[in-house]
């Protein structure tokens, strides 16, 4: 689908696999981007890359569509993503294989067949992959590669690896803030970001006091690089397990737990007469509600609470610093929750007590909620406590929600994508 209104500028940054000292020194001064949009057409010529993220929960395929006029631009993205993640085949890394190889027949069918080799194939893995055993991480990027290499495809030295959190929230940061139009030589601000993953979740943004960053815990809290002549110093950070997956393992106090086979973990966030299994990252539990009497907001609530508490830091300013977008799974659930209808993509504007609303809703009346997920009730307590408890975000704070923008993903694929073309003046 082709995006209507002006192309979207593109950032053209470092080389691949970014590490936060990188960022440090990293963007192109795009000053002169703007008067390449009125150059003649027949300076132009078409040109496509292909990002895949393998997230925790699933695999999803980019093919962006550039067209070079003397500077690029981007003009269309097709997405697909297909369940599980490539975590989920831990124990059976060809099958991993196999999903990447069925993906790569949507690049076929849209970029044409005299363009397949000189289109670069990326891939980067998320928290799913962070979270496995290094050398069954290893194995499942081996099968990727080998996929990779018997392409028809361009594929890059450092083509398949797992991503730093650090690296996902910062390029999610710049995804957005380009797709929004915050980032260009005539704009005074900039929109936060907050990404809920299935193992990890994200929060970036550009303070306006410094205090921000002087109270951050440490280094790894920050991020700078410069652009148009200015450094931009971010406030940014991923929780390695704290995405929505992992904080129901943590929840039902399963996450770690050996002796899966004749175990049940319970839960006051599910419904007292639920029992099932439920399966992440290639393993499979047993669980169910409580059986007791235990259920409703206020138990869910501070079951959820020992995820957040003392492990997510709340920044110095919230309030009136960014506009924030959140994506991901905040998305998902919120149209869930019937916040949001599922057909709006471009997502809309909910407060974090509409959340917290929702949330009693579902968990005081389980069962009138079975049909759309066991798992509402503890989903969006979670989602609540993470705002309010985690990052400190007062009820009224508003959020925009939002799935695409401008028909683009709302994620980081973009900026990761533009990670490779190279053309960049590193200061």
């Amino acid at each position: 689908m082709k995006s209507s209104g002006p192309l979207l500028l593109l950032v053209l940054l470092a080389a691949a696999g970014p590490s936060q000292a990188q960022f440090r020194t990293s963007l192109l001064d795009l000053s002169g981007i703007l008067p390449s949009l009125s150059r003649p057409a027949n300076h132009s010529r078409i040109f496509y890359a292909v990002m895949f993220d393998a997230g925790s929960t699933g695999t999803r395929i980019h093919v962006y569509t550039f067209i070079q006029k003397l500077l690029p631009v981007l003009d269309n993205e097709m997405f697909h993503s297909i369940k599980p993640g490539l975590s989920a085949y831990a124990d059976h890394p060809e099958t991993a294989g196999e999903t990447v190889r069925m993906l790569l027949k949507v690049a076929k069918k849209t970029v044409p067949r005299l363009d397949w080799k000189r289109t670069p194939l990326v891939l980067r893995a998320t928290a799913g992959l962070r979270l496995l055993p290094a050398a069954k991480a290893q194995a499942l990027l081996d099968q990727v590669q080998l996929v990779f290499d018997e392409s028809p495809f361009l594929v890059p030295d450092n083509s398949v690896s797992i991503m730093n959190g650090t690296s996902e929230g910062i390029l999610a940061w710049i995804s957005l803030n380009f797709l929004t139009g915050h980032l260009n030589a005539h704009s005074t601000k900039t929109v936060g970001i907050l990404d809920l993953g299935g193992g990890s979740t994200q929060i970036t943004f550009l303070p306006k006091l410094r205090k921000t960053i002087e109270s951050a815990p440490d280094g790894n809290y920050v991020a700078r690089f410069d652009f148009l002549n200015s450094t931009f110093e971010l406030y940014t950070h991923s929780y390695l397990g704290n995405g929505l997956m992992a904080a129901r393992l943590s929840t039902l106090g399963a996450l770690g737990a050996e002796g899966l086979e004749w175990q049940v973990f319970k839960s006051s966030c599910l419904p007292s007469k639920f029992r099932d299994d439920w399966s992440f990252g290639g393993l499979t539990y047993q669980v169910s509600g409580d059986q007791d009497g235990r259920a409703g907001y206020k138990h869910c609530y501070q079951e959820v609470l020992q995820v957040v508490k003392g492990i997510i830091h709340q920044p110095h300013e919230l309030e009136d610093s960014n506009v924030f977008y959140a994506f991901s799974y905040y998305f998902d659930r919120a149209v869930d929750a019937g916040l949001i209808s599922k057909y709006n993509v471009q997502g809309g504007t909910v407060r974090v007590r509409d959340f917290k609303k929702r949330a009693k809703e579902a968990c005081n009346k389980m069962t009138e909620y079975p049909a759309v997920s066991p798992f509402l009730c503890m989903d969006l307590t979670y989602i609540t406590c993470l705002l309010k408890d985690g990052f400190g975000f007062k009820d009224g704070t508003v959020l925009q929600l939002t799935k695409k923008v401008k028909h683009v993903e709302a994620s980081w694929a973009l900026g990761a994508m533009l990670d490779h073309f190279h053309n960049l003046k590193i200061h």
